[in-house]
């Protein structure tokens, strides 16, 4: 077969064919991570979905198998040993996404926000280092940004302090919300500088002594990702662990606005699961003896799905081609996370009012999207701040946001 004809095998929801620009390599990685999503996390997910309790070692163990962030294949032809293409990510995030929200959103904090960081904030030296380790698989990363009482107004409001003591740096503060924190080995962690006031990271080892993480508890959406409350007391980062690129919330900056461009494409992927999920359901349930799909109000409602689907693909598709040409812009990442969440909400309301009383269960799929869908709308900039970011160039630098 043909690459047109596996992707189309693979994600008929993509009806304008946007997978068909893949290579055979990217596409037996795909594949291959299908069979070991499906063979190693499948079985445990829906009591791990209601018991709050991430699966790690099944994900972290179908990533490795699949290699997925460091397989030959992916790097054919390509200059940058470190990032395989941006269409391969795009596809990447839908087949996470389209299977389970959580184990897309894992995937982000460890392989985008936190692989970012390490690549656009770290040292040649820094990045052999972390980077190597991130992309095996070999240890496990996070991303700590956001704080408790600072979220969107984090560049102004960032409150954890890191202290220059010789070759050492001594921080103190607390981080909230992040994903991964408790079990991973070595966290980015964003602390201003108490010597020049700027922002600044700091790879913090997991289970360094006055570092302690308390998982958020009683969340309704991505339940499988274990957030994390983080107490900085007194901790020590060797300066060799500061990571020299970030110097400033313009550094961090640049990591969201390819981080951003991710969650756009998680969006996309829920968006699709959602619908696949509904379709599944209403061409096999029976209701008035005939199938729910046979009704008109339903088939309007999967056809406004599928058309979201296809509007967030193709959102993706192109930011996916001008962040790989090195357009790498704010307001093109921005207007793609607004856009597919909101396509996003919709499909997976939809979804879940054709299937009924069936989309409140995880039998059927949807209401795990539903519920995850909440998250997505919110983190990596809410829809208002990513609104007031597009508001902002599209008059010419009106800035709104107090």
């Amino acid at each position: 077969m043909s690459v047109a004809e596996i992707v189309k095998e693979m994600y008929p929801e993509d009806l304008f064919a946007y997978a068909s620009k893949l290579t055979e390599g990217e596409v037996r990685v795909l594949q291959n991570l299908r069979k070991e999503l499906h063979e190693r996390v499948e079985p445990v997910l829906i009591d791990s979905y209601e018991t709050a309790a991430l699966p790690r070692e099944e994900i972290l163990g179908a990533f490795s198998a699949a290699r997925i962030m460091d397989h030959p294949d992916l790097f054919e032809g390509r200059e940058d040993k470190w990032k395989a293409s941006e269409l391969y990510n795009l596809f990447l995030y839908l087949e996470m996404a389209r299977f389970d929200a959580s184990v897309a959103t894992f995937f982000t904090v460890h392989g985008g926000l936190g692989y970012n960081t390490i690549l656009l904030g770290g040292s040649p030296e820094q990045i052999e280092k972390y980077g190597t380790l991130v992309r095996t698989f070999q240890g496990q990363t996070c991303f700590a940004l956001t704080e408790p009482d600072h979220g969107s107004d984090i560049a102004s409001g960032l409150a954890t302090t890191a202290e220059r003591r010789g070759d050492k740096w001594i921080l103190n503060g607390e981080k909230r919300w992040i994903g991964g924190a408790k079990t991973a080995d070595f966290i980015p962690v964003f602390a201003r500088d108490t010597e020049d006031g700027k922002i600044k990271c700091f790879m913090v080892q997991g289970g360094s002594p006055g570092l302690s993480v308390e998982n958020v508890e009683h969340k309704i959406s991505l339940r499988l990702v274990n957030n994390g409350h983080i107490t900085l007391k007194d901790v020590e980062v060797d300066d060799a662990d500061r990571l020299v690129n970030i110097n400033g919330f313009k550094d961090v900056n640049r990591i969201f606005i390819r981080t951003r461009a991710d969650v756009a494409y998680i969006a996309m992927g829920i968006a699709a699961g959602a619908f696949n999920a509904a379709l599944e359901l209403t061409t096999t349930r029976e209701q008035f003896g005939r199938k729910l799909a046979g009704f008109q109000l339903v088939q309007e409602k999967l056809s406004r799905m599928q058309a979201n689907v296809v509007a967030t693909i193709a959102y993706s598709a192109r930011l996916a081609e001008m962040q790989e040409e090195g357009q790498e812009v704010m307001l093109n990442s921005a207007l793609s996370k607004l856009h597919n969440a909101l396509r996003m909400r919709e499909t997976v309301s939809l979804a879940r009012e054709v299937c009924g009383g069936n989309g409140i269960t995880t039998e059927t799929k949807v209401a795990r999207f539903f519920t995850d869908a909440e998250a997505i709308y919110t983190y990596e900039g809410t829809h208002e701040i990513n609104a007031l970011i597009v508001g902002r160039e599209i008059t010419g630098g009106i800035g709104a946001f107090v």
